[in-house]
């Protein structure tokens, strides 16, 4: 009976993992949260209605200009509206006691969705 000897050079599997560990992995700045048709009906829980009053009452005004919301019309009842929170954004919606339904995460917010508070993406 004979034994088997196995190559032991790199798989092509070995190769793939170091390629991809030496990618730079892209940071996924803006959450994607989804708001029902029963949340939009309280004004509250839109960003540009509350977030600024927000920030002026706890003596935050200065995260302004780091803040980042985009909105998109969603496609069903569950997610009637998408939002697109910067890490600063969800921070603040957070402390606002708001519990929000994050579906997802992104480098940059859909090319159709529109700035409805803050300040535009940039990189």
């Amino acid at each position: 009976m004979s034994t088997l000897e196995y190559d032991s050079s790199p798989t092509s599997n070995d190769r793939l993992r170091r390629l991809v560990a030496n990618q730079p992995i892209p940071d996924l700045h803006y959450r994607v949260v989804a708001q029902s048709a029963d949340d939009v009906q309280n004004i509250e829980n839109a960003p540009a209605v509350s977030m600024g009053p927000y920030l002026l009452k706890s003596g935050q005004a200065s995260l302004l200009t780091t803040i980042s919301v985009y909105s998109l019309r969603g496609e069903s009842r569950e997610q009637i509206r998408l939002l697109y929170m910067n890490a600063v954004a969800m921070q603040i919606w957070k402390e606002m006691g708001k519990a929000p339904k994050i579906i997802g995460a992104q480098v940059r917010p859909a090319r159709t969705a529109l700035l409805t508070f803050g300040v535009p993406f940039s990189k």
